[in-house]
């Protein structure tokens, strides 16, 4: 599977994709039209190890509810992000059985090298 979870309305969203290029056969979900199903999310969780590291601690709901201050569990974790899509931290690129979750400068350098090496 090749798949991309972002938001289009989101600039670094829309600068990464633009600076990938990534070949056609990858498949585009805006999660803000198209919500996140549970299948979806716990595939991720499973590529990820956990739904804490699919989960946006920089979102502004998560500062507007004030998460950090309160002791979490995966399955909060879960919960937040189906229940809104600005808790999932952006974009999230599936290519097979690896997943590039954010949008640090490290996590794309490490999508292109893998891009580069399939």
């Amino acid at each position: 599977m090749k798949k991309v979870y972002y938001l289009k309305t989101c600039s670094t969203c829309t600068r990464i994709l633009k600076e990938l290029n990534l070949p056609s056969e990858f498949i585009l979900q805006d999660i803000k039209s198209e919500a996140i199903t549970v299948k979806q999310v716990e595939d991720m969780e499973t590529l990820a190890g956990s739904y804490e590291a699919l989960f946006s601690k920089r979102s502004k709901l998560n500062k507007e509810m004030d998460l950090k201050n309160q002791d979490l569990t995966e399955k909060d974790f879960k919960h937040y992000i189906l229940e809104h899509y600005t808790f999932l931290s952006r974009p999230v690129i599936i290519i097979d059985d690896q997943i590039f979750i954010g949008n640090s400068k490290k996590t794309i350098e490490n999508v292109k090298n893998h891009l580069s090496s399939s």
